[in-house]
């Protein structure tokens, strides 16, 4: 991508965004979590994390083109030998996405792994991802490449806590983002995802009152679309909510002609910058379609590698996000899942060659989770005019 800044090096992580943007920020040394018992908020000293590059943000450097060549090869061997289907979410790393038989977003790659033929379903994406392939898909082999690649809203919900609200209010309709854990989904009386969640919403029963876990942004955002009364759960994706408004503002002021496209678990003063709001898939065709040459992708940059691939002759900019730990030595700070980031073409033959780490639920778990699922699955097949 243009640098549309004084020309840098190129980051040793391989960073693609575009970005260069300084100014000034809010000095932030302290960041407020959920409570572990669900009552009072915690705080957490930001200068207690380790800095930039030690383990907080491992530095990913790009492999060497013939060592690259090699593993894909493997890949392909093990993967023709296992019957194994790749799936990779839109912000995996740029060489998994390309050696993937499928890269989307959480719905598609559902769709994907609830019709698979293949034996094995190696799901390159976090956790919670490859739990959703098994409840699908209870007879076959799922791999995830790194065990630890997990999710800070699966984190922020744990099933005791959700059914402990539940008891409260037995007239509740529990609609779940796909981002929790199997347990939560068990929960649930229908999951959603963020390409789906205001269809979702808009079928719920009229009577019942809707709590909606654990993205409390994507439920602001649907139920502004909406129009529903909800209840939120208070949790939400920590590489999103590194968008601030004022560096969003110096973004449109430096391309006043690009459209701001910007993920729903963004914070509501940046969703209301932006000229679109959706999933990682719709900004694909928003786009592809759009006649601007020039948008600002607001969310994890490893989308930006398959936009750049389909949307040829397009440039994708990368805003800055606030983090008082890469500040201000760093004047890229485009936003990157650390989770997502554990999956490396390295991992990926590594877990086909040795059948592991596999994703294992028990019987039950996978039976009362897979029912929200499918509801979801049915609901997003049906006709827009018949949707809810």
């Amino acid at each position: 991508m243009t640098s549309h800044h004084t020309a840098k090096a190129p980051r040793a992580d391989g960073c693609a965004c575009s970005g260069g943007f300084g100014g000034e920020f809010r000095a932030r040394t302290q960041l407020t979590l959920p409570a572990l018992d669900g009552s009072f908020p915690r705080m957490i000293d930001l200068t207690d994390i380790p800095p930039a590059g030690v383990d907080r943000f491992p530095v990913r450097r790009p492999l060497p083109p013939a060592q690259a060549d090699a593993l894909v090869r493997e890949i392909l061997d093990l993967k023709r030998r296992l019957n194994a289907v790749i799936l990779a979410h839109n912000y995996q790393v740029p060489e998994i996405q390309d050696v993937a038989d499928f890269v989307g977003d959480s719905l598609g790659l559902s769709q994907q792994a609830a019709k698979t033929p293949a034996d094995v379903i190696v799901f390159c994406g976090v956790h919670f991802m490859a739990e959703t392939a098994k409840i699908l898909n209870p007879s076959k082999l799922v791999l995830l490449p790194d065990r630890d690649a997990g999710c800070s809203l699966e984190e922020s919900c744990p099933a005791g806590q959700l059914r402990a609200l539940q008891a409260t209010n037995p007239n509740f309709y529990t609609v779940t983002y796909i981002n929790c854990s199997a347990e939560v989904k068990a929960l649930s009386d229908v999951i959603c995802t963020s390409g789906n969640a205001v269809r979702i919403v808009n079928a719920a029963p009229p009577d019942k009152d809707l709590l909606f876990v654990p993205d409390e942004n994507l439920g602001a955002w649907v139920r502004e679309q909406t129009g529903r009364s909800m209840t939120l759960w208070r949790g939400n994706c920590y590489a999103h909510v590194e968008f601030r408004r004022d560096a969003l503002l110096r973004v449109r002021a430096a391309h006043p002609d690009a459209p701001i496209v910007a993920h729903p678990e963004c914070l509501a003063e940046v969703r209301t910058l932006a000229d679109e709001v959706c999933s990682t898939e719709k900004m694909i065709t928003y786009c592809q379609t759009h006649p601007a040459k020039q948008f600002v992708i607001v969310t994890e940059s490893g989308i930006i590698h398959r936009l750049k691939k389909e949307c040829p002759g397009k440039e994708f900019i990368a805003p800055p996000v606030f983090d008082v730990m890469q500040m201000p030595t760093d004047h890229c700070r485009c936003s990157e899942c650390r989770y997502m980031k554990l999956n490396t073409l390295e991992k990926l033959r590594d877990c086909m060659a040795r059948k592991a780490p596999r994703i294992e639920l028990s019987r039950e778990i996978i039976e009362r989770a897979r029912r929200p699922i499918e509801r979801m699955l049915q609901i997003s097949a049906r006709p827009l005019e018949n949707a809810g």
